[in-house]
């Protein structure tokens, strides 16, 4: 049995590593300092599986979260890469 892609669950929204060089614009956007995002621990099976695409993840970078929304059509959503 192969290992499961929890990315692949249909109830797992969309997550994608935010380029570096796009953070500042986003914080600008939100108008919020990076420390005070919502966190996403670094052992987190999304994290995991993303870096299976991207190489080590560093804390400190933002992942962004797209859900699909009745109103909104699509709502994004930022974390924090932490330790614990």
């Amino acid at each position: 049995m192969g290992s499961f892609n929890v990315l692949d669950h249909g109830l797992v929204p969309e997550h994608h590593l935010v380029p570096k060089e796009k953070e500042d614009e986003i914080l600008e956007g939100l108008e919020v300092e990076k420390q005070n995002l919502p966190k996403i621990l670094k052992t987190d099976p999304v994290i995991q599986q993303l870096e299976k695409v991207h190489g080590d993840i560093e804390l400190g970078r933002l992942i962004e979260i797209k859900r699909k929304s009745k109103t909104a059509g699509v709502a994004k959503a930022y974390r924090l890469v932490v330790k614990r």
